[in-house]
């Protein structure tokens, strides 16, 4: 069966679980739900599984081109007079002698304008028949687990995607090996056929080859003739250094192939950051937490703080740092964009849970000294 005609039968908008009327932006948003839920290596356990996502594929590489989602949704609407004409399977002529007072013309015009209709110029009038158009492949998805110190540094990693790829068993022609698409006897390559009817003619997409211009005479027995099969396979991506927890890097091209000649889809990788034990991020800047004493806040010290690319780095704590303040270290932070953000110190005055008795001593007698003046007087005052 011409895949044209097995779009009567389908309804790609339910595989999706769209409306007619969504946009492009809820078409893709639903075609990428519905593949990370039916993925072949996230439901290993599910038979049904695989299946289903050759179906959402299928919608997609229909509903996800706007040229050829306008010819799905203008074969559906003309129903089965898109493929065999009027009134019959060979084109035959109307039923009926009137149309409502129209004219014969207008009715014809309204009738094709969508699918490139015109008249010709000795006056008999012409539908022109689409030919396959070059569709675009699969886009496909998958993860990429980095630690914090590579996100940091860039790497070079292998991953596994799992979606519609070139057969290995005849290369992506189709045909079985040994043997190759050969053209059209019906068309004679030209991917269409003309029936004259009287004042007018009809050009349909071949029946013989759907409007390819080639037929297969021996299916590849791996792919069954569509040059394409569901496989997992491996890929390298480039992780550029800097990047961020849920960033997203498109592999140009490097998704399902094309249909007819079309490109072939992208790849899409999301990235995932494992936390860090001591540093944390800010956009561009790396956030560290370190405690202090209280004699260190108060009398000031020299803190030696390491860093997330290795080695450590020396800050200078004023006397009478409060607790909380944040010191900023230039360019030691996450590069991005050809520059490097900073490192942001905070530091925590440490009080602690239990003291000697030497300390609660000196502790007393440093009260002694405190001045709550200031505390005072705003007490009073409140």
């Amino acid at each position: 069966m011409p895949p044209q005609r097995d779009w009567l039968e389908k309804d790609f908008y339910a595989v999706l679980g769209v409306s007619e009327d969504a946009s492009q932006d809820e078409i893709k948003k639903a075609y990428r739900k519905l593949a990370r839920e039916n993925h072949p290596d996230a439901t290993p356990d599910d038979p049904q599984a695989e299946q289903r996502f050759k179906e959402v594929g299928e919608a997609y590489a229909v509903l996800g081109d706007p040229e050829t989602r306008n010819e799905y949704d203008e074969i559906r609407r003309l129903g089965a007079s898109g493929f065999g004409g009027f009134g019959g399977p060979g084109g035959a002529g109307f039923s009926g002698a009137t149309f409502g007072g129209g004219d014969l013309g207008d009715l014809l015009r309204n009738i094709f304008s969508d699918a490139g209709a015109g008249f010709g110029g000795g006056g008999g009038f012409t539908t022109a028949g689409r030919r396959s158009r070059p569709r675009r492949g699969q886009d496909l998805e998958t993860e990429v687990n980095l630690s914090f110190e590579d996100a940091l540094a860039g790497v070079r990693t292998k991953l596994r995607v799992t979606g519609a790829g070139v057969c290995d068993n005849c290369g992506g022609s189709g045909a079985a090996p040994g043997t190759s698409p050969t053209t059209c006897p019906t068309c004679e390559g030209r991917g269409q056929v003309t029936v004259d009817q009287g004042p007018f003619s009809i050009a349909n997409p071949c029946p013989r080859c759907a409007g390819r211009g080639q037929v297969i005479e021996e299916p590849c027995s791996a792919c069954g003739g569509d040059g394409r099969v569901v496989k997992p396979r491996e890929l390298t991506v480039a992780v550029p250094a800097g990047v961020k927890d849920g960033a997203v890097i498109r592999l140009a091209g490097r998704g399902g192939p094309g249909a007819d000649g079309g490109p072939s889809g992208d790849v899409f990788v999301k990235v995932r950051v494992e936390p860090h034990p001591l540093f944390g991020r800010k956009g561009d800047d790396l956030t560290v937490e370190v405690p202090i004493t209280y004699a260190e806040a108060a009398l000031g010290t020299k803190l030696t703080v390491p860093t997330p690319h290795g080695g450590s780095t020396t800050i200078k704590i004023p006397s009478g740092t409060a607790s909380g303040r944040t010191f900023r270290v230039k360019g030691k932070g996450a590069p991005s964009n050809g520059k490097t953000g900073d490192l942001l110190v905070t530091v925590r005055v440490q009080v602690p849970d239990k003291l000697s008795r030497e300390q609660k001593r000196l502790i007393k007698e440093l009260a002694e000294h405190d001045d709550t003046s200031e505390r005072d007087r705003l007490l009073a005052n409140g």
